[in-house]
């Protein structure tokens, strides 16, 4: 099991991820801006099921640049 994994925040708390890309599949999940090190907003759909938010679409938007 790795280190980490994917998660999505519904009402406050996280869920983990059933129907999406592997971490690795939205880039290097280990850089600095990486899935294993940043929180990143995504849109989504889906629905929680036994504590894991099984997910129809997920597409992980582009990062805000830090001015």
């Amino acid at each position: 099991m790795p280190g980490c994994f994917l998660a999505v925040r519904v009402d406050g708390k996280a869920y983990p991820v059933d129907g999406a890309l592997s971490l690795d599949s939205y880039g290097d999940a280990h850089s600095n801006e990486g899935m294993c090190n940043a929180i990143r907003k995504a849109e989504v759909t889906g629905e929680v099921k036994n504590e894991r938010f099984v997910a129809k679409s997920f597409k992980l938007l582009p990062t805000e640049k830090k001015h």
